[in-house]
């Protein structure tokens, strides 16, 4: 290959029995920086002629850039180097990427993936139309696992004896040239995961959870990104204080002035006007441009910039004859702390519902959550199927039906499913009794 490896190092040492070796440089001495498409054809070849699964990640800009696309994708399979592959230099326009990556995109068809925490990365690889044909996902399987905790750092520990030198987490991948010392902690992400991947499939196995996991696996690849919030201005922090139309109608010009700009320089929005700055106005607006202008509490990096667009948003806020709601109509369950007043019916079956999944959790060591989702357990304890047993309960293939239609996983259903029938005829029967079943 015609790059220079950035740095040259040997195989680490075996882990001391007391103190956790630190792992500061990949055990994979090759690791090329890939920016050219000479680069990427040569970085494909090798991945092509490479052993196993593919070790993934990818890094973001979050809190600097709008855009969640990838500034960093490293590649690395047993028996090639770690490739670290730079999306921005090879394909500035995020459009262009899928046809520039479509080479590499078919290599890594080839295989499964191995990733940490894959829904996070995996939308910003489809961007680039790389998608994953199977997943091992090593966060999602150490939860399983009944890890206490599934940071790449700590799992490393647990099951390689490695500690990670982890100290460019929060950097903003965007700067160009790169950093070596970046570059050289983001090579470590994948070199470990071959070996972790192999060490946790052990340990699944040996707990009897392996297929559980791959179920999760599998799901996660189909998982759909929720549609947008209606009216996503009304997330802004401090939105609590304002109790009126006009002040709503206000902060949602504000907001949609702040978006438009954020999306055209590719910026996050609270680096160019905080939230606070935003209810600050709001909350006593300038009569005029240059009050606007020397508003203290009105600050950020696109403050003066941008003052005009500021200023019309003001007026229009304060002007508009198309003032929101005060609050948005109730869609889907109504929320489920109120539920003891007005359904108590529906708050006895989700307690009974509760009471089963911590004792699922405690028995197998798999979080609550990953037992069951909460809003999938809130869904069907809310409306429970309509078929009845002779007892006018739920039945069990009912139950089981809906779980399936609410996205519950086979392993799941196998789990809760006969508990929920036991639990929700107890708490009938304590019910009608007043209590005293």
């Amino acid at each position: 290959m015609n790059n220079t490896p950035l740095h040259e190092s040997g195989t680490a040492s075996p882990t001391a029995e007391v103190e956790l070796e630190l792992l500061k440089h990949p055990r994979e001495s090759r690791v090329f920086l890939v920016e050219t498409e000479a680069q990427l054809k040569d970085a494909t070849a090798q991945l092509a002629e490479g052993e196993g699964l593919f070790a993934v990640d990818a890094e973001r800009a979050s809190g600097f850039k709008y855009s969640q696309r990838a500034y960093l994708v490293q590649v690395h399979r047993r028996g090639t180097p770690i490739f670290l592959i730079d999306p921005a230099a090879l394909a500035p326009d995020i459009a262009d990427a899928p046809a520039i990556f479509a080479e590499l995109a078919l290599v890594m068809q080839s295989a499964p993936w191995i990733l940490h925490s894959a829904s996070q990365d995996l939308p910003c690889l489809n961007e680039m139309g790389i998608s994953c044909p199977e997943l091992y996902d090593t966060e999602l399987g150490s939860r399983i696992a009944g890890f206490e905790r599934v940071g790449l750092g700590a799992v490393c520990e647990r099951l390689l004896g490695l500690k990670l030198a982890k100290e460019h987490s929060a950097v903003d991948w965007s700067i160009r040239p790169l950093h070596k010392d970046w570059l050289n902690y983001a090579a470590l992400d994948v070199d470990v995961l071959p070996d972790m991947h192999d060490a946790l499939i052990a340990e699944l196995d040996a707990q009897g959870k392996l297929d559980w996991a791959k179920q999760e696996f599998a799901h996660t690849l189909v998982l759909r990104s929720r549609a947008p919030k209606v009216d996503r201005w009304r997330g802004m922090s401090g939105m609590q204080h304002l109790k009126d139309q006009r002040s709503l109608a206000i902060a949602r010009e504000l907001w949609l002035a702040r978006e438009a700009i954020a999306i055209k320089v590719d910026v996050s929005p609270g680096r160019l006007i905080p939230d606070a700055s935003i209810v600050a106005v709001v909350q006593d607006p300038p009569r005029t441009r240059p009050e606007l202008a020397g508003f203290r509490a009105f600050t950020g990096r696109a403050r003066s910039t941008y003052l005009d667009t500021w200023w019309g948003a003001l007026e229009k806020g304060l002007t508009t004859r198309d003032l929101p709601p005060i609050k948005l109509p109730a869609v889907g369950i109504p929320n489920h702390r109120n539920w003891s007043q007005r359904f108590p019916d529906a708050a006895a079956r989700l307690e009974a519902a509760k009471a089963v999944i911590a004792s699922l959790s405690e028995k197998h060591k798999v979080p609550a959550e990953n037992i069951l989702k909460p809003d999938t357990m809130r869904e069907l304890c809310f409306a429970p199927p309509a078929e009845l047993d002779e007892n006018g309960l739920p039945s069990l293939s009912s139950l089981v039906g809906a779980l399936l239609d609410l996205g519950a996983r086979h392993w799941q259903i196998e789990l809760v499913a006969p508990g929920f029938v036991s639990a929700m005829a107890a708490k009938a029967a304590e019910t009608a009794t007043g209590g005293d079943a």
